[in-house]
C-alpha cells in the first residue's frame, strides 16, 4: 500500500497507537490478554443446557403424574357425558359389573346408568350423587382390566382407581376430591 491508498490517521488514532506502544513490548500480546474459553464454559451453551435440564425435568414430572391410558380415556369419556342423565340399562346389570350386592340399591342418587365403549372395551357408566360428597362417575369394565390402583388430578378432574368387593378395578372420576373420598369408602367396603 502506498501512502496515497491509506486513509489519514486522526489525532485519536495516533494517540491510541502511542499509548499501546508504551504499554506493551513489541511482538506477541501477553498471554493473560488472550482468553482461552473451554467449549463447555460458553454462556450460550450453558443456557442451552440449563433450558434442556429444566424442560426435561418438567416433562418428566408431567409424565410421572399422568394417569394410566385407560384412566385418561375414561376421563375424556366422562367429560363428554358429564351432563347426560337417564337410566339406559337395568340397575341389577350395572350392580353386577360393579360387584355390588344384588339385594341392595346402588349407592347415592343415580343420575346416569348406561353401557359405553372406552378404547374398545365395554364399560358400565354410573353417575351418582353422594350426600356430603358430590357427583361421582363410576366406570366398571366388562372384561378384566390391568389398571393399577392410584389417584390423582388430571385435566381439571380428580380420579381414583379402587377395587370392588370382588377385586375388580373401578375408575372413579369427580370434580371434587371430597366426592371421591366418599365414593371410594362406600364402593370398596366389605359386604355386610
Amino acid at each position: 500500500m502506498t501512502s496515497h491508498d491509506r486513509p489519514e490517521d486522526t489525532a485519536f488514532d495516533l494517540r491510541a497507537r502511542a499509548e499501546l506502544a508504551l504499554a506493551f513490548e513489541p511482538g506477541e500480546p501477553p498471554a493473560h490478554l488472550l482468553r482461552n474459553t473451554p467449549w463447555y464454559a460458553r454462556r450460550g451453551l450453558q443456557r442451552m443446557f440449563a433450558a434442556l435440564l429444566v424442560g426435561g425435568s418438567v416433562t418428566g414430572a408431567v409424565f410421572a403424574m399422568r394417569p394410566p391410558e385407560m384412566v385418561r380415556s375414561a376421563i375424556e369419556h366422562e367429560y363428554y357425558e358429564r351432563t347426560l342423565r337417564g337410566n339406559f340399562m337395568p340397575e341389577a346389570e350395572i350392580a353386577r359389573h360393579m360387584d355390588w350386592p344384588a339385594d341392595r340399591k346402588l349407592p347415592g342418587y343415580t343420575q346416569l346408568m348406561r353401557p359405553c365403549d372406552i378404547d374398545g372395551s365395554r364399560a358400565y357408566h354410573l353417575t351418582t350423587f353422594f350426600e356430603k360428597g358430590g357427583i361421582v362417575t363410576v366406570l366398571a369394565f366388562e372384561q378384566p382390566q390391568q389398571i393399577a390402583d392410584g389417584q390423582g388430578w388430571w385435566a381439571n378432574t380428580y380420579w381414583q382407581v379402587v377395587r370392588s368387593r370382588e377385586g375388580r378395578p373401578l375408575v372413579l372420576i369427580a370434580e371434587k376430591k371430597q366426592a371421591l373420598a366418599v365414593a371410594s369408602r362406600v364402593l370398596s367396603q366389605p359386604s355386610s
